[in-house]
């Protein structure tokens, strides 16, 4: 184990109290998260804005004509409606052919069910066989689909006839039309389960290897580091991370959302607490320089326009639930509970409240909780958001929950974005939205958490007796990854605005974003998780588990969660502003 185990998870125990050194900008780790997050996104802008799809504007402005014309023509979304916008949602400049090459360098393991080799390697055999296993599946879908077209456009034609004014027919044309759209999906699930193509991601998989440590030993040469131990050590860590990808995407696994992240953690703590981390690898073990630049990158994804379109309920939901939750559960934690650690009390209520991780990465920065703390809380993270994210879709389902209120409750309750978005496809394209959209709103709180948290420490917990707290002292405090995540949000959304919403959507979303920096930043979590994992020895969490004291913050807080969003919901999308749901 390395000896800053038990050191705060801040940049440092004790500094300096003088003026703030320009210094910091290249030697410390929070500024070469933003720089290097920075260079990539910039890249990124470099690769794909000057390459947009053939004819995007033209496509762009034929669809929006044709959705506009429709919404004015019926009470509802028609079919011609629903097929512009799919047409619209189809120009992604990650579908053109340089973004699917850079994409196949950017690969994780695949699925795999029976063989763990194939998420590396699949064989041309295999990927015929596996297309002809799913090809019966694959062609009811696309009958069923068809069916429900036919379907739909008889009853819209019903409602046309009567000028759109009959309730019971819009009704029906409506619902069948929903019918059609949830056949649409599962066709398009079942074709992806016919397009296996022979692949082998190793090759890449140690290029990127290369490049990656490259790239962060960087940032390693000027904080003082040794860079040529960090060379070495790096492919070990990115070996484990390579592992925990194939974990979750084992068939069974995925299913019930055990991901990468929770394997990472558990194939780096077999490690550390069964022949221990060799000495050797632990200079590449740098949890939080891998995770902060992640969490920058991660500030490009919230996109201000898309908080906007959900309106004043989601934020309600969102800005509202989520800091009442949190102060509750660290009262309660220090009072009820009797958490004997106060940094472990509040990461782990901002862990619960907020976002999970990343929430957690920032609130243990600023409170300078020790690195045992936050690993326990990233932990009862990941297991909690497992079992949330398949069990709240069922009960959501089982008791009939409309799906727009569905949605707003898992966006703000379930932890983890990606675990967000599954449960929420599980109910639906609405729920799915709502869901999605919610959760965006709630990850700004990142930021918002971590300097009020940097602030109380400073003011309350840490403060002396007859001391007052400086504005420096504070500065020091908060972590300053934040706000370069901060910064990419406003960036991003100033350039979704600029170029308008579909373009945006093409370029930015599904370009720059989804092409190249989302799986940077899965990489860079999942390299996180692993370091967690080989640096995180059980007889230095065993203390905080006395008396499930842990457990049972974790388990109050988030049942007060569960219930004050969904009242809050409730009363947001159903008894405030019901025309805002009518209109999602």
């Amino acid at each position: 184990m390395a000896e800053t185990k038990s050191q705060p998870a801040g940049e440092e125990v004790v500094r300096d109290r003088g003026e703030a050194k320009w210094s910091d900008l290249w030697t410390k780790e929070d500024y070469w998260a933003i720089w290097i997050a920075f260079v990539l996104l910039i890249v990124g802008m470099l690769i794909f804005l000057p390459r947009p799809p053939k004819d995007m504007h033209e496509k762009i402005a034929k669809a929006e004509a044709t959705m506009k014309a429709e919404a004015a023509k019926a009470p509802f979304h028609t079919i011609e409606w629903h097929k512009a916008s799919d047409t619209l949602g189809g120009i992604r400049a990650v579908n053109e052919p340089y973004a699917k090459t850079l994409g196949e360098w950017l690969k994780r393991p695949g699925r795999w069910d029976g063989n763990p080799l194939d998420s590396l390697v699949l064989s041309k055999e295999k990927a015929e066989a596996m297309n002809a296993a799913g090809k019966e599946s694959h062609e009811k879908a696309k009958k069923k689909m068809e069916d429900a077209l036919s379907a739909a456009t008889a009853a819209q034609a019903a409602a046309a006839a009567a000028g759109f004014k009959d309730e019971k027919l819009n009704e029906a044309a409506k619902n069948a039309i929903t019918e059609w759209r949830a056949a649409r999906r599962a066709e398009s699930s079942a074709r992806g389960k016919v397009g296996a193509k022979p692949y082998n991601i190793i090759p890449t998989l140690i290029g990127l290897c290369i490049a990656l440590a490259l790239l962060f030993s960087i940032g390693i040469k000027f904080m003082g580091k040794p860079v040529g131990k960090f060379l070495v050590a790096f492919p070990f860590v990115f070996l484990v991370a390579v592992l925990a990808f194939m974990g979750g995407e084992q068939k069974t696994m995925h299913y019930y959302g055990f991901g990468d992240p929770l394997w990472a953690i558990l194939i780096g703590m077999l490690i550390s607490n069964t022949i221990g981390t060799p000495k050797w690898i632990m200079p590449a073990v740098q949890t939080e320089y891998y995770i902060k630049t992640g969490l920058v990158l991660l500030g490009a994804e919230i996109l201000f326009s898309k908080i906007v379109q959900i309106g004043i309920p989601g934020i309600f939901v969102a800005w509202v639930v989520t800091p009442i939750v949190l102060v509750v559960t660290y009262i309660f934690g220090q009072t009820v509970v009797k958490m004997p650690s106060k940094t472990l009390n509040i990461t782990i209520s901002a862990d619960m409240s907020v976002c999970g991780v990343s929430a957690a990465i920032a609130t243990a920065a600023a409170c300078r909780a020790k690195k045992e703390e936050l690993t326990l809380a990233v932990g009862l993270s990941l297991v909690f958001t497992a079992i949330m994210m398949v069990a709240m879709p069922m009960f959501i389902k089982a008791v009939g929950m409309p799906d727009v209120l569905g949605g707003a409750w898992i966006g703000g309750t379930i932890d983890s974005t990606g675990a967000v978005a599954a449960a929420g496809a599980f109910l639906g394209e609405r729920a799915l939205y709502v869901a999605a959209t919610v959760k965006m709103i709630q990850n700004i709180l990142i930021g918002v958490t971590a300097f009020g948290v940097a602030v109380y420490w400073c003011a309350k917990v840490d403060c002396i007796p007859g001391e007052q707290v400086s504005a420096m002292e504070i500065w020091y405090r908060f972590p300053k990854f934040v706000l370069g995540f901060l910064t990419a949000s406003i960036v991003f959304s100033l350039l979704y605005e600029i170029m308008g919403k579909s373009a945006g959507a093409a370029m930015l979303e599904n370009g720059v974003i989804r092409g190249f920096a989302a799986p940077l930043r899965v990489w860079f979590f999942c390299l996180a998780f692993s370091s967690i994992g080989l640096a995180t020895d059980f007889r230095e969490l065993a203390h905080y588990f006395k008396g499930g004291k842990p457990v049972i913050l974790y388990v109050c807080g988030q049942s007060f969660n569960l219930i004050l969003t969904l009242l809050m919901a409730w009363i947001m999308f159903y008894k405030v502003f019901p025309e805002i749901t009518a209109a999602i």
